[in-house]
This record gives structure tokens, C-alpha cells and sequence, in this order.
């Protein structure tokens, strides 16, 4: 039973509870574009009933050393293999750290007023940095292994230092948080290089906080933050049980946990349930880096692993621009080509983009040199989000190596030179390229990242249209519940891209959502945050903007309903490096009945 129990922990639960898709019923027999990969079998891996007997002995917890039949033999503490790391380093943030500082965002640190203990606590991205010994790949990347050793060892002896040993529990201390302790044990061994080449005293000191470290994870990797840590978590155990002696059985149990956790991780199309783009790559990331553990062990991974890794590459280059780096969504930043080419590099994985990732929320429209993301889901559950956002039926509009229209994103990033007092004004609707009623968030955004309530329904629709003067389009027909209980309205947004990528047509539709509409009249705005490098000018009739780009290109901006303000005003946006930018935003403001009301609008290019 025992054994069961570990298979079954928890029901997967959809990635948006309420998400009702209008296009959603399927025949018999037929399966959708997209489901058709997600073929995976995440029960406990096929192994024979002698290896049953040592994961489900591990699990009750019999030691590993006693189960290998070693208990009485004194071997050295030791690690079985070199792995050879293949994720990318970020060099500047490497050199840094040989300099000193540790680079975050665009923020410095001096290291030697880092408190590791935890007791003044520092920002999240810092943290994380820090605990999870990340910029130990940095520093590799940067240097090799007799220049960086040496500063490797003085980081991590102070941080030894100010944790020696593991907490009772998992608490608030960021040290010894599962997401951080599994990250940070993985990390150590993946780079074990750099940390036990030194001094004999600090090698074995290390190597016993390793095995401390592990045995901790053991007893409380369940305890995760959210799935994501949880995940981080069977990853630091299944390479401790590949990389530390007598560690069979601990590999067995572990593999067991991370198939059920990567399960409960991830919707059917591949997509994290929390949404981000960026917990995407982290686990993308910590995957390549237990596989490289296999592989230092000369083993392969197990089937599963493997294919999930294969399902979460293609959902994240859904929210790829042209320029390579990623949209801004659910806390996310403009993340650089280069580091999101890196990481598919690392995979090993060949795919194309998902263009309809229906249950991680997300269309993906590619219209020659133009590319369109359209969030059509509702905020991810509280439980599954860090930076959760209010973005319901925002949009972002790239052409070619150019951003048109985007959203702010970066409420991940606060810490670095993001204040972390704007966390809660970049997860806001306000921050998307979409319409607001009366300044109020479609979803209320609660602080340390959670969502309250708000949308609950999203109903999408995509359809080809196919026009006999030859100038086909793509139309996206979405609607949230989101205003329907404070304001008797419903928000539907129809985007329709010609094909040649030269048009994009918007409707946004406000819809009574009873038999008798509401009396008096609601503010509301629709905001397209504008890409750096776009330059805009009022048109005189004040109906619309001109849009320059550097390559010379023109774009104008038009309302097509005779509602509403049209205005510019500051806005901002967080680049690839987790930075913000100044930028500017086009604003169509005004008031609207409750009866409902109908505001069109256009972005075209110009000749």
C-alpha cells in the first residue's frame, strides 16, 4: 500500500479550473493537434519486484547503506562521477562573482555582506541566486575551473559557515526551502569540481553536508512550496542517489516522486499550470541537469523523463518573438534569444512552436515577419502561482526582429533594479495590452504572488478565414467572465491577422451578462504597451498614432469606433536581462454604458 500511495499522491489537476474552451469537443477517435503528444505515462517506473522491495523499504525509511548490504563497511565519503555540465552560464554574471558581487537583474551585491544565514533577508531574486548556488554555472562559464575554484571554495566555506547543518523543517528561511535545497544539492554535485578541489578539511566538511543534505530531502521533499519546488526537490534526491555511494535505492524512490511531481507539474499540452514561461525554463533546466547526471553514471534516464522533456520545449517557443526572446507573461520578463537558445540547445530537443496551447492558455499566431501571442486563459490557481498576473485576453504583436505591442512584464525580476514595490503594479491588468473597467484587475492580485478571484471561464474560438481576394487571416475570439459579477459585463476580444502580417483588427466587445442590463455608466481604458524601440506621434484628428521602427518601417494606430480618448502615456518595460525600460503606452479611455458598448480599433502597416 505503501508503495501505491507513492503513485498516487494527488490528482493532476487541469492548468485552469473553469478554462472552457469553445472548440473543445472532440469526436471519438479524434485527437486534437497538440494532445496528440502528450502520450505519457506517469506512473512509477517499470522495474523488477526485487527493486519494488528496495524503493518501497527506502520510502518506510530503512537506510540506504543497510539495504546495499554495506552497513558495517566504512568506505570513504566520496562522489561516483564527474558530470559535465552542458547548461549555459551567464559570463557576465560569472565575472561578477570572481569580482565579488553578485550581479542580479542589473544589481550588484558585494558578497561579503551577504548574510547567508538568512536572518536579514534579502530580495527574492537574490535569494534564489544565492541559496540554490546557481551562479556556480555563471562562474564556470566564465572562467576555467583553477580561477573559479578558488572563489567557489570562500563562497561556499561562508556559507557552510552560517548553515551548518539543515534545518529542523522546511520554514520561511530561503536556505532551506525544498525549491532551493533540491536546486542547490544538484548544483553541488553537477560542479563538484569547483567546490571540492580545495583543502582536504572543506572537501570532506562538504561532502558530509551533501550526504546531510540529501538524506534532509528525503524526509521532506513533499513539503514543496508549490510543484515546481517539489520537482527541484526529486531532482536534487535522484542525483544524490546516482552520484553518492549506496544510493540504489534512493534513486529508485526518487525517480518514483519526480514522475508522479513532473505529472501534477504540467498540463496535457506540456504546459506548467502556473503558467510562466519562465518556471518553464527552470524546469527544462533542472531535467538537462539530472540527465547529464545519468549520463555521468553512464546511464539513461528513465523513458518518462525524457519525454517530458520533449513535451515542455514546445509550448515555451509558443512565446517566442521574432527576435527570438520570449513574451512578458504571468511574471515574466522579455527573456534574451541567447538564453532561451542556449537552453533548447542544451535539450536536445527539435520541435516547432505550439501555436494552439490551449489548456497552458496561450495562442500563437505567425503571419510572415509577424507574430501574435494572445493569453486566453485565466490566471493560473493560487496554489500554482508565484508571480500570478491579471493578463486575461492581453496580447503582444511582434514584426520581425521589432516589438509592437507588449506587456511590462518583469514582476518576477523585482529585486534587481525593479523595485519590488512595483511587483504588484506589473502583475496588474493595467501592465497588459488588453481592456480594464474602472482601474479594477480582471483578477484581484494578492500579495507574495497569489490570485484572488476574477475570471473563472474563458471561452476561445480560432478559426481560418479564407477570402476570395486572396488575403487570408487568422481569427482569435475570446471572453472572460472577469467583470461579470462587479460590473454585469463580460469582456470579449475578437484579433484577426492577415496573413501577409501587415494587419492586425481588434474588437473588444462589452457584453451585459443578465436579462436586464445595469443602469449608469463604468470608466474603462484599453492599453497597448508599446516595444522600446517604437517611436509614436497623436495623429491631428486625435483618432489615432503613427508608429516608427528603426528599420524605417511606418505603422499607424487606429480607433475604428467613435468612443473614447485616444492618448500616449509613459509606460514601462522590462527587458531580456530582468531590466526596466522607459517606453510608452497608446490609451483608449473613456466611459462606457452598462448596457455594453463596442470599441474598435487597428494596427496596419504602412506602404
Amino acid at each position: 500500500m505503501a508503495e501505491m500511495a507513492l503513485g498516487e499522491r494527488g490528482a493532476r489537476v487541469p492548468a485552469s479550473q473553469g478554462f472552457v474552451p469553445a472548440m473543445e469537443r472532440v469526436q471519438p477517435g479524434h485527437v486534437e493537434p497538440g494532445r496528440a503528444l502528450a502520450l505519457v505515462d506517469f506512473s512509477s517506473p517499470d522495474v523488477g519486484m526485487g527493486d519494488r522491495l528496495l524503493r518501497m523499504a527506502y520510502r518506510l525509511g530503512v537506510p540506504g547503506a543497510m539495504l546495499s548490504g554495506s552497513m558495517g563497511a566504512k568506505g570513504r565519503t566520496r562522489l561516483l562521477a564527474t558530470v559535465n555540465n552542458t547548461l549555459p552560464g551567464n559570463r557576465l554574471a560569472g565575472t561578477a562573482v570572481r569580482a565579488g558581487h553578485f550581479l542580479v537583474h542589473g544589481a550588484k551585491t558585494p558578497i561579503a555582506q551577504i548574510d547567508f544565514a538568512g536572518i536579514a533577508r534579502m530580495t527574492p531574486p537574490l535569494e534564489k541566486v544565492v541559496h540554490s548556488f546557481s551562479w556556480l554555472t555563471d562562474l564556470e562559464a566564465c572562467a576555467p575551473r583553477e580561477q573559479g575554484a578558488p572563489v567557489a571554495e570562500r563562497i561556499l566555506g561562508a556559507w557552510l559557515q552560517a548553515n551548518p547543518k539543515p534545518a529542523p523543517k522546511p520554514g520561511k528561511a530561503p536556505a532551506w526551502s525544498v525549491g532551493n535545497t533540491g536546486t542547490r544539492l544538484a548544483n553541488w554535485l553537477a560542479h563538484a569540481p569547483l567546490i571540492l578541489s580545495g583543502e582536504k578539511a572543506l572537501r570532506l566538511r562538504t561532502l558530509a553536508h551533501i550526504s546531510a543534505t540529501a538524506r534532509w530531502l528525503d524526509r521532506h521533499v513533499t513539503n514543496a512550496e508549490d510543484g515546481l519546488a517539489e520537482v527541484a526537490g526529486w531532482v536534487g534526491i535522484v542525483a544524490a542517489g546516482l552520484l553518492l555511494p549506496d544510493g540504489r535505492a534512493r534513486r529508485l524512490y526518487g525517480e518514483a516522486g519526480l514522475i508522479r511531481a513532473l505529472g501534477e507539474l504540467m498540463g496535457d499540452d506540456g504546459g506548467v499550470l502556473s503558467r510562466s514561461p519562465l518556471a518553464q525554463m527552470e524546469a527544462i533546466a533542472l531535467l538537462i541537469r539530472l540527465r547529464n547526471c545519468y549520463h555521468a553514471t553512464r546511464r539513461d534516464a528513465p523513458p518518462a523523463v525524457e519525454r517530458v522533456l520533449e513535451l515542455l520545449v514546445p509550448p515555451l517557443l509558443a512565446l517566442t518573438h521574432g527576435d527570438g526572446g520570449l513574451g512578458s507573461w504571468q511574471g515574466g520578463w522579455a527573456v534574451d534569444s541567447v538564453d532561451v537558445e542556449a537552453l533548447i540547445h542544451a535539450s536536445g530537443v527539435r520541435a516547432r512552436p505550439l501555436r494552439d496551447v490551449r489548456q497552458w492558455g496561450y495562442q500563437r499566431v505567425s503571419a510572415n515577419k509577424s507574430i501574435l501571442q494572445f493569453d486566453t486563459a485565466p490566471p493560473p490557481m493560487p496554489s500554482q502561482a508565484r508571480f500570478g498576473c491579471a493578463s486575461t485576453l492581453a496580447f503582444e504583436l511582434s514584426h520581425g526582429p521589432h516589438r509592437l505591442v507588449v506587456n511590462c512584464g518583469g514582476a518576477a525580476s523585482g529585486g534587481g533594479l525593479v523595485p519590488v514595490r512595483l511587483e504588484q503594479g506589473l502583475r496588474a491588468t493595467a501592465a497588459h495590452s488588453t481592456l480594464i473597467l474602472d482601474d479594477a484587475n480582471s483578477t484581484a492580485v494578492l500579495i507574495n504572488g497569489m490570485i484572488g478571484s476574477g475570471v473563472t471561464e474563458v471561452a476561445v474560438d480560432r478559426k481560418t478565414l479564407r477570402q476570395e481576394t486572396g488575403a487570408n487571416a487568422t481569427r482569435l475570439e475570446a471572453s472572460h467572465n472577469g467583470y461579470a459579477s462587479r460590473y454585469g459585463l463580460t469582456h470579449q476580444r475578437i484579433l484577426l491577422l492577415r496573413d501577409d502580417g501587415t494587419e492586425l483588427r481588434g474588437e473588444d466587445l462589452l457584453l451585459p451578462t443578465g436579462k436586464k442590463a445595469k443602469r449608469g455608466k463604468v470608466g474603462f481604458a484599453i492599453r497597448f504597451h508599446l516595444g522600446p524601440e517604437v517611436d509614436v506621434n497623436l495623429s491631428a484628428d486625435g483618432r489615432g498614432a503613427g508608429l516608427s521602427l528603426p528599420d524605417g518601417s511606418h505603422w499607424q494606430f487606429r480607433s475604428t469606433s467613435e468612443d473614447g480618448e485616444i492618448t500616449v502615456e509613459d509606460s514601462l518595460w522590462v527587458d531580456g536581462q530582468g531590466r526596466p525600460q522607459a517606453t510608452q503606452q497608446i490609451v483608449m479611455q473613456g466611459m462606457v454604458s452598462r448596457g455594453g458598448g463596442t470599441f474598435g480599433w487597428l494596427i496596419k502597416k504602412m506602404n
